[in-house]
């Protein structure tokens, strides 16, 4: 361990994050909305701890370890998403305890998109532009993480995906350096949030709307400036700009980089993970808009509309509402709810276990079946035309049981807190899977749970984030261990 190395990463981390207050003051210059205050002393809180940490040891140039990545990766959400607190808590208009910012501002720079805030519509612009852009933010943040860092440590769906799948990644590899990875990821995303805000303008927002719902959609965040989400605009157009950029954020952002070198679509076409990817969501899309109509909620067209809609926001864990999904007949909201456990591609801003596990579960699963009829054949699992070791399929079936059993702990802590059944699962589903939107009292927002319940709940943004593994692991005691 070198926590000289880390302190010095971590006060530079902060001073960097201390600069992300000023763009909101100068939005709360800009509308003259009076908030400009909180976010100067936030700036100031942040950058003169951040150079407390790093001034003692700013000459210190040892170099991280494996052990250290873990460590800071960690540090980087938890310690950024309790500073990103600070506006929140210093806006005394918005009346919120530490615990209540803690919750807003670790939702979203995981890109969760659960709020405990309500009354939007009356807000400064300045709170709502912050908000929104902590998701873009955090979208920025976990791109780098799961293609370009992630990897370097062992886990991750991007390193199941590079390491042992054939295919456009394997064959040719985004870039030799990390740094390079990182710009060039960057470019991309920024390129994408630039297209959708003008579309987002082009199709009736004004300019601050356009740019704020820009930073949710593409970092499939999901925070809004309106209490109604997305149903505020009641425009078709604007709904099709963000079902577009929704399955393109949800997509692998490698992918991207791959298509726009070869100026092809033949990267999305050859992929088996974004083939599954569309195909579950377009299944659900079919059942959801079939069921909405027969069940006589909406007419045809508007079936198909909502439905679709719902089935991308939900599914790729976007969570932007056009209605309220909770209140929808039988089994939809439980269906859309079960979509977002499997989310988007590895490598994506997407929440859920990731596509790619699902797929080799499924295969696994299939291996198995026919074994029984065929007990001494050997049936390898195939990405593609590729055998799969069982060196990820086990790695695939510890994420997943490791998912089952925090997911099962945190629902009965929740339940012993008092929350109902429906409450206390949507809740641990929509947070872990960093869904926003859940069921019961959490399906417009999360203020009326107790304290305990949004501490729970920002762990299970950070595990779901994190992909599991990387913040379980230093709960034991073998990572502390010399």
């Amino acid at each position: 361990m070198q926590p000289i190395a880390i302190q010095r990463i971590l006060g530079i981390l902060l001073m960097l994050f201390s600069i992300t207050m000023l763009p909101p003051a100068a939005v709360a210059w800009l509308y003259g909305d009076g908030a400009m205050g909180p976010f100067i002393l936030a700036f100031i809180l942040t950058l003169v701890t951040g150079l407390a940490a790093w001034l003692p040891v700013h000459r210190s140039r040892r170099e991280l370890r494996l052990r250290d990545g873990f460590l800071v990766v960690v540090l980087f959400w938890t310690v950024l998403g309790l500073f990103g607190a600070l506006p929140f808590v210093l806006y005394k208009d918005l009346g919120l305890s530490y615990t209540d910012a803690a919750f807003e501002s670790l939702s979203g720079l995981t890109t969760t998109g659960a709020t405990v805030i309500t009354g939007l519509d009356t807000l400064p612009h300045a709170i709502l532009y912050y908000r929104q852009q902590l998701q873009w933010l955090g979208g920025m943040g976990i791109i780098v993480l799961a293609v370009a860092i992630l990897p370097m440590l062992g886990i991750g769906g991007m390193q199941l995906f590079r390491a042992e799948t054939p295919g456009p990644m394997k064959d040719s590899k985004l870039t030799p350096r990390i740094t390079e990875t990182a710009k060039a990821l960057w470019y991309i995303y920024l390129g994408l949030t630039v297209v959708c805000a003008l579309a987002y303008r082009f199709g009736g927002m004004n300019t601050f709307d356009a740019i704020a719902h820009a930073f949710s959609t593409v970092a499939i965040g999901g925070f809004s400036t309106h209490d109604l989400s997305m149903g505020y605009f009641e425009n078709p157009l604007i709904e099709s700009v963000a079902i577009i950029f929704m399955l393109l954020a949800g997509m692998n952002f490698a992918m991207h980089f791959m298509a726009w070198r070869s100026l092809s679509i033949r990267p999305y076409l050859h992929d088996p993970e974004v083939r599954m990817y569309v195909s579950v969501l377009f299944i659900v899309a079919v059942i959801t808009a079939a069921y909405l109509f027969i069940s006589q909620s909406f007419s045809f067209g508007e079936s198909i509309r909502h439905g679709l809609f719902q089935t991308v926001s939900i599914g790729t864990t976007t969570g932007f509402t056009t209605t309220g999904y909770a209140n929808w007949p039988g089994m939809l909201p439980v269906l859309l709810l079960f979509a977002s456990f499997v989310g988007g591609c590895a490598g994506s801003t997407g929440g859920g276990m990731k596509v790619i596990r699902f797929l080799l579960l499924l295969k696994q699963g299939v291996r198995e079946v026919r074994r029984l009829v065929h007990p001494n054949a050997q049936i390898p699992v195939k990405i593609g035309k590729k055998a799969v070791s069982d060196r990820v399929i086990n790695s695939v079936w510890s994420f997943f049981s490791a998912y089952v059993a925090t997911f099962s702990i945190m629902l009965l802590i929740l339940m012993g807190t008092g929350l109902d059944q429906v409450t206390a699962f949507s809740a641990v589903a929509a947070c872990m899977n960093n869904l926003g939107p859940g069921l019961g009292k959490v399906a417009l927002h999360y203020g009326d749970i107790n304290d305990t319940a949004k501490w729970v709940l920002c762990f299970a943004m950070l595990l779901g984030r994190l992909e599991i593994f990387t913040l379980l692991v230093l709960l034991t005691p073998a990572f502390w261990r010399r």
